[in-house]
């Protein structure tokens, strides 16, 4: 059976990322955000950098003190299923590529807020996007160039 993974990892990760970067836990950050009662993002974002705590450490703690966007705190399920909310004559072709997968072995679901990514212990191997109301892209990660064919013309590699 698939693993339906959420955002809750990535919360755990920015926690720790936090703590490596400045010592301190998350508590502590969140109890002298509290302390200075910042009443905008912009004044916290420039008073965190000037405590030198920056990137996913800085988005935790706005999100921590100004709330957490919807997608953040929703389940792997929930957010599948808001994909397909207004498109549900898609939701069988999403259906069908996952049971077709569960044939080649354990695979993990990494549900975002407009895509999944399929996974195996070692890296990501699709993408499955509800793109249009009428569409559904499938993007596969192909390792072996020479497999193109004659369909797709290799990228070059100068710009």
């Amino acid at each position: 059976m698939e693993t339906i993974l959420d955002w809750s990892r990535n919360r755990e990760m920015w926690i720790r990322v936090l703590e490596k970067q400045t010592g301190a836990s998350l508590d502590h950050w969140n109890q002298r955000v509290r302390k200075e009662n910042f009443k905008d993002e912009q004044s916290l974002r420039a008073w965190l950098n000037g405590q030198g705590v920056k990137g996913y450490a800085e988005s935790l703690l706005v999100m921590e003190r100004f709330g957490y966007p919807d997608f953040l705190t929703a389940s792997g399920d929930e957010l599948i299923e808001r994909q397909y909310a207004d498109r549900p004559q898609l939701r069988p072709i999403y259906d069908a590529i996952i049971n077709a997968l569960l044939g080649i072995g354990a695979i993990r679901i990494q549900a975002r807020k407009t895509y999944v990514s399929l996974l195996t212990p070692r890296r990501t191997f699709a993408r499955v996007q509800p793109t249009t109301r009428t569409r559904v892209d499938v993007g596969l990660r192909i390792e072996d160039r020479s497999l193109s064919g004659g369909c797709c013309p290799p990228r070059s590699t100068k710009r």
